[in-house]
């Protein structure tokens, strides 16, 4: 939540600033950024309704949550960064280039709101990025790795969405750069279109990846091995014979197993013992609900030995 905060804070001033500049200068690149600045503020409001929708708790209609609001939500964001942000920004830039626009603006201011912009961008960033190495250190990934793998996909959206706007700050001052050291606006037109094409990369990566959660995302292998010791390491459980575990919100994973439990208990008591296991299986913090059966005498156990 701080994290999404802090990006709204910074997004919000920012994405003022580059307004009144880009209206003062008529810079292509500065119009770009001011739409990029305002699409992450507008975007960074959706991830904090999907950090908020998603931690309800489960009720008799939804009986695994709502954690997969978090998806939604933050699906909505990211259309919100290509239709805000990338499409604005390419049809601007390629219009400028068309309308031949040349003459002579101060940039000073341009480059101050720029400058200002990159501070308060990587105040967030490293908020992020601090957030992304303390979480991918306890999984034992690189950063990156860990935040293509993540379930939480606002963590990923707020570090996607302000690594690119650091970016863009750099292709907007080129651009405007090149434009007055040459007098060709064609520069500046082309920042435009450059930061566009990268917001629409960014967009349609989170686009993917909160798809890829909202349809049934199944876990890592790392984290299935991991389930199916800690099943095995239980007094009451012989042997796993069928796994499923599947993210129904960030950090949170439905489970459903077939294990062969210890001794020859009567029916009743069977059913006893499953409950007690499936109780401490849902005492996890991860899961958000479990179901167990019993494994049939034919059936393969998943580890051996």
């Amino acid at each position: 939540m701080l994290t999404v905060l802090i990006a709204l804070g910074a997004n919000a001033l920012i994405a003022a600033a580059k307004t009144v500049v880009a209206v003062i200068t008529g810079s292509a690149s500065m119009v770009a950024e001011a739409a990029h600045s305002w699409s992450d503020a507008g975007n960074e409001i959706f991830l904090l309704v999907a950090e908020r929708r998603s931690a309800r708790p489960a009720d008799a209609r939804h009986p695994l949550g709502f954690g997969r609001e978090a998806y939604v939500w933050s699906m909505f964001a990211a259309f919100g960064l290509f239709t805000a942000g990338a499409v604005v920004s390419i049809w601007h830039g390629v219009t400028s280039w068309t309308g031949g626009e040349g003459e002579e603006v101060d940039y000073t201011w341009a480059y101050a709101v720029l400058a200002l912009a990159f501070v308060l961008e990587s105040v967030s960033f490293l908020q992020a990025r601090r957030q992304t190495r303390s979480a991918a250190r306890a999984a034992g990934l690189h950063p990156l790795r860990y935040l293509s793998r993540t379930s939480n996909p606002t963590l990923r959206a707020v570090y996607a969405e302000d690594a690119a706007a650091l970016i863009g700050i750099g292709i907007a001052a080129t651009g405007i750069g090149l434009h007055q050291a040459t007098g060709d606006a064609r520069w500046d037109a082309a920042g435009s279109v450059l930061v566009g094409l990268l917001l629409g990369c960014v967009a349609v990566y989170l686009i993917s990846r909160n798809r890829d959660f909202l349809v049934g995302q199944a876990v890592a292998p790392g984290m299935r091995d991991t389930a199916i010791r800690t099943l095995e390491r239980d007094s009451e459980v012989q042997r796993v014979t069928f796994l499923h575990l599947e993210y129904v919100g960030p950090g949170k994973v439905f489970l459903v197993a077939a294990v062969d439990l210890t001794g020859d208990s009567p029916e009743t008591e069977v059913a006893r013992r499953l409950r007690t296991i499936t109780e401490r299986i849902e005492g996890h913090d991860n899961v958000a609900r479990a179901v167990l059966t019993l494994s049939s005498p034919e059936d393969e156990s998943l580890t051996h030995g």
